[in-house]
């Protein structure tokens, strides 16, 4: 980042499949951003983003890559079991931090990579991109505006089925299961719409007063995850996540005067939702959104204008504390 061109220079460790696919085209499309460097332990990865995108610096080791004095924020899309140690690695040498969810393994790890980046001063986020679709825009608009009255319900589920052999989501020893992958979907959208109810500072609405639950386990991973969670109010909010049946992603939320549906919940893709009050039904229409590139320039903004980016580190504890209360009631 230079004082006439102030765009953040962004480091990826490892050249994931959500990397490839999703963010580092994002960063190449966002106005505040430029892909500097990657790092990879495998030779042919490098060899295929030299081909595929050719950055100006690629590096064989991620501790070459976080100390790379060139690099202003790090992108971290490692497994789940590799997400605390790098990201306080990167946050040492002074680089932000835009790490893949679920932030960690666990609240204990999310409390120290939390401090760890308030110690050396830089912008820490989970990658949750769903918050800056125009869906999401609109879900919440629809909440604050009191339409649905009372809500009582809350519904989210994504689940698709996992066929690729060898995937490390299948992995306990590196973080794997259905929860952590896409149940922290659910769980994050839950506390949205909790926090909208209660008019409460992000990450700061009420928590699980009980928690029942369902899971189906294979080598130690979760297959399909269920649970059944009572909030303070009478709120109940019922969150689902697999990897062993037919992709379906889809939230609703009701309340005493209607229904608000949301398909693709965590999509870009343009798309109704449909808002029942009474007998009367309407679909509202959703353009579509560049959400990953909203998120890094979020986050790249967040660094320049040295200001919280949109979703909170209050945000992230929150579900990680739920994610392993989850767990814990599986056992």
């Amino acid at each position: 980042m230079s004082a006439k061109n102030p765009k953040i220079r962004w480091g990826v460790l490892g050249w994931a499949r959500i990397a490839q696919k999703e963010v580092l085209p994002a960063i190449q499309r966002s106005t505040n951003g430029v892909f500097h460097a990657l790092a990879s332990r495998d030779a042919a990865k490098l060899a295929d983003c030299r081909a595929k995108l050719n950055p100006p610096h690629l590096h064989d080791s991620y501790e070459a890559l976080v100390r790379d004095p060139e690099v202003d924020a790090i992108y971290n899309p490692l497994p789940n079991s590799l997400h605390k140690e790098w990201t306080i690695k990167a946050a040492e040498q002074g680089k932000h931090v835009l790490c893949e969810k679920p932030i960690a393994l666990n609240a204990v790890e999310c409390r120290e990579m939390i401090a760890a980046c308030r110690a050396n001063g830089v912008v820490f986020m989970e990658a949750f991109m769903y918050r800056y679709s125009a869906r999401t825009a609109k879900v919440r608009e629809i909440i604050r505006s009191g339409k649905l009255g009372e809500i009582k319900f809350i519904h989210s589920q994504f689940r698709f089925l996992l066929n690729r052999p060898g995937d490390v989501r299948r992995v306990a020893g590196l973080g794997g299961g259905s929860l952590y992958d896409v149940g922290s979907y659910p769980v994050n959208f839950a506390g949205l719409v909790l926090d909208e109810i209660t008019r409460s500072a992000p990450g700061h609405g009420p928590r699980a007063e009980s928690i029942s639950v369902q899971c189906v386990q294979e080598n130690g991973v979760d297959e399909i995850f269920s649970a059944l969670i009572r909030y303070p109010g009478g709120v109940v909010a019922a969150l689902h996540s697999g990897f062993n049946a037919h992709f379906r992603m889809y939230s609703e939320i009701i309340g005493t005067k209607g229904v608000l549906e949301i398909p693709l919940t965590f999509l870009g893709n343009e798309g109704p939702l449909t808002l029942t009050l009474g007998e009367l039904k309407e679909n509202i229409p959703i353009p579509e959104s560049d959400r990953y590139r909203l998120q890094v320039e979020d986050f790249a903004e967040a660094i320049l204008q040295q200001r919280p980016p949109m979703l909170t580190v209050e945000e992230t504890l929150r579900n990680m504390e739920l994610l392993d209360r989850l767990y814990a009631a599986a056992q």
